[in-house]
């Protein structure tokens, strides 16, 4: 095997540097070369470790545990859903509790969306949406049988499962199985305003030239042959927490629409209160014809994700097979259903969104204020309670480290240091899917307006003791 794919594999999935243990693990980790230290008791936001140090879980885990760690509503919920019974065989039956689920989740769409599909991962999610967007075509009067092709973009990631790395754009994750990935997904520019929009350019002319790129694509590709444009409205892992500019998804949706293709909307990170909205979609003022999400859905207390379907996917199916042609094993799964809804339950009547998006934007100008002006800091960006950090070498030029220094890891090293005892989770690629350090910032949704201080003080001390060494 070629040097450059062992350096991809050992780097493919961030952070590639955990404090190690070296007791020998019968587990494939993430690395095989030494066994991560194991985490043996969790409260709130403070995980502790097995050499009994502590820290503060500033990142959700992978922005995943939105509630915390340990909550006693959503264990009893669990815990009665087991009482009652742990699995059912979505084949032939279904569940209370899954109803209640899906109800709660179109109910949080204004009715936007109509049915929801709860399965296990954002992964499963995305290749659901994948099957739903094409079986749509399918069902279609007359059928479209040539749309096959989706489009979506560079520096994104939609997952690890075959159609989902396929259709996303993690360059470190595609590599080893490139020549083994799905030859129908076509890529175009991520809306990066930082890497992306040119000098002088307005926001206005940058989306108007994303939005012909996205056009001329379908046309290359032959526009009746385009099942749908696929995107995250803010990107996560692969490039640190970047939003898209004002107006750019109205944009992008318009493409779709002239072409008679779908819009998939990715927010299995981005989704589900973390950006300040239910769902990130809410503030571009469209709709998605599908969504997934995952990790806001059910705050780590249980295996979870879904997708849902918009009225004019539903209806379609509704009135031609009645059925998706799609199914897991464990989709439905009550105890994971009945998590999620508890923490559902939860974010609502505690008002959690809301603190997310008002502190949010106090943590954002905080971290404005602290680091904007660092020369080895090249952008500060994000919303709600998902925020990204990029590094650059060169602030004027913006150029990045090389990858070799592995930036980002070294600020999540010094993160979790005894000294200052915080996850700010770190990336590499965020120029061109090599290279380009950055790190994420991904805090509980009832983080308090005192308690965002002092992770925002901790995060510029951090980053400040990191950077002082690539001086």
């Amino acid at each position: 095997m070629a040097p450059a794919i062992l350096d991809t594999i050992e780097n493919a999935f961030e952070p590639s540097e955990f404090p190690k243990s070296e007791v020998a693990s019968a587990v494939i980790h993430r690395s095989l070369k030494s066994a991560p230290l194991q985490v043996i008791r969790a409260e709130g936001t403070k995980v502790t470790f097995s050499n009994g140090q502590t820290i503060n879980d500033t990142t959700c885990g992978a922005a995943v545990a939105c509630l915390g760690y340990h909550n006693e509503r959503v264990k009893k919920a669990m815990i009665a859903q087991i009482e009652k019974f742990s699995y059912c065989n979505s084949m032939f039956f279904g569940t209370e509790i899954g109803e209640q689920l899906a109800e709660a989740l179109v109910e949080g769409t204004r009715g936007e969306m109509a049915k929801a599909l709860v399965m296990c991962s954002g992964s499963e999610a995305m290749d659901a949406a994948m099957k739903m967007a094409r079986q749509y075509f399918m069902e279609t009067i007359p059928k479209q049988p040539r749309r096959t092709k989706f489009i979506a973009r560079h520096g994104s990631y939609h997952g690890t499962t075959w159609g989902a790395l396929s259709v996303g754009g993690h360059v470190a994750r595609r590599e080893l199985f490139e020549p083994m990935l799905l030859q129908n997904c076509a890529k175009v520019s991520a809306c990066n305003e930082y890497r992306g929009r040119l000098e002088g350019q307005s926001q206005e002319e940058y989306v108007a030239r994303l939005a012909k790129e996205l056009d001329d694509k379908f046309r290359e590709l032959g526009a009746e042959e385009v099942i749908a444009f696929v995107a995250e409205p803010v990107v996560g892992a692969a490039l640190g927490a970047v939003p898209a500019v004002p107006g750019y998804f109205k944009a992008m949706r318009e493409v779709c629409d002239k072409y008679g293709a779908l819009l998939i909307l990715d927010e299995v990170m981005s989704g589900m209160g973390r950006c300040g909205s239910l769902h990130a979609w809410e503030q571009e003022g469209i709709v998605p014809d599908i969504q997934t999400i995952a990790k806001g859905l059910g705050g780590g207390f249980a295996p979870i994700a879904a997708i849902l379907i918009n009225h004019r996917i539903a209806d379609v199916l509704s009135q031609g097979s009645g059925a998706f042609s799609h199914g897991h094993t464990y989709q439905g799964h009550p105890v994971s259903c009945a998590a999620a809804l508890e923490v559902q339950k939860i974010i609502a009547e505690d008002k959690l969104v809301d603190n997310v998006r008002e502190v949010g934007a106090y943590f954002g100008e905080l971290l404005h204020a602290y680091l904007d002006d660092h020369p080895h800091i090249g952008n500060v960006r994000g919303k709600g309670f998902f925020w990204g950090v990029e590094f650059v070498k060169d602030k004027i030029t913006k150029t990045p480290f090389p990858k070799s220094l592995a930036v980002a890891n070294t600020i999540f090293d010094v993160g979790m240091g005894p000294e200052y005892g915080i996850s700010l989770y770190p990336g590499q690629g965020s120029v061109d899917g090599v290279v380009g350090d950055h790190v994420l910032i991904a805090p509980a949704y009832g983080t308090t307006r005192e308690e965002i201080k002092v992770i925002a003080e901790l995060t510029r001390d951090v980053i400040f003791k990191a950077l002082s060494e690539f001086s």
